[in-house]
C-alpha cells in the first residue's frame, strides 16, 4: 500500500472522514494540556475545527494570556477535557480568541521571545 493509502486508512477516510496531512492526537498532547491547566490559573479552552491540513486542535489560554495549542481527537475530547479539568471550553470560530492572548503575544514579540 502506498503512502496516501496508509494515510487515508490511518485517518479513517473509509469511515466517512477525509484524510488530513497532520498526525492525530497522542497521549503526550493530553498530558501537556493537563500540565498546562494544572500549573496556571484561569485557563480557558478554544477548540479549532479539523481542516484538510490539520486535525482538531485546542488552544488553552491562561489568565495572563499565555497559551498553548495541541491536537485533540475532536470536539468530544474537548468536552471531556472541560469536565475533567474543570475549565470552560469555547468554539474558537464562534467566540474568537481573548484579547489577553493577543496582548501576551505582543509582549513576547517586544521582548524578543516566541509564542508557544
Amino acid at each position: 500500500m502506498g503512502l496516501f493509502g496508509r494515510l487515508r486508512r490511518r485517518r479513517g477516510e473509509g469511515e466517512g472522514r477525509a484524510a488530513t496531512l497532520d498526525r492525530g492526537s497522542q497521549r503526550a498532547d493530553l498530558r501537556h494540556l493537563e500540565e498546562f491547566v494544572g500549573t496556571r490559573r484561569g485557563v480557558e479552552g478554544y477548540v479549532e475545527p479539523r481542516t484538510a491540513v490539520t486535525e482538531t486542535t485546542i488552544v488553552l489560554v491562561a489568565a495572563d494570556g499565555e497559551w498553548t495549542r495541541r491536537r485533540i481527537d475532536g470536539s468530544g475530547t474537548a468536552r471531556r477535557l472541560s469536565r475533567e479539568l474543570a475549565i470552560p471550553v469555547y468554539d474558537a470560530q464562534v467566540t474568537g480568541y481573548p484579547q489577553r492572548m493577543r496582548d501576551w503575544n505582543a509582549r513576547r514579540r517586544n521582548s524578543g521571545g516566541h509564542s508557544v
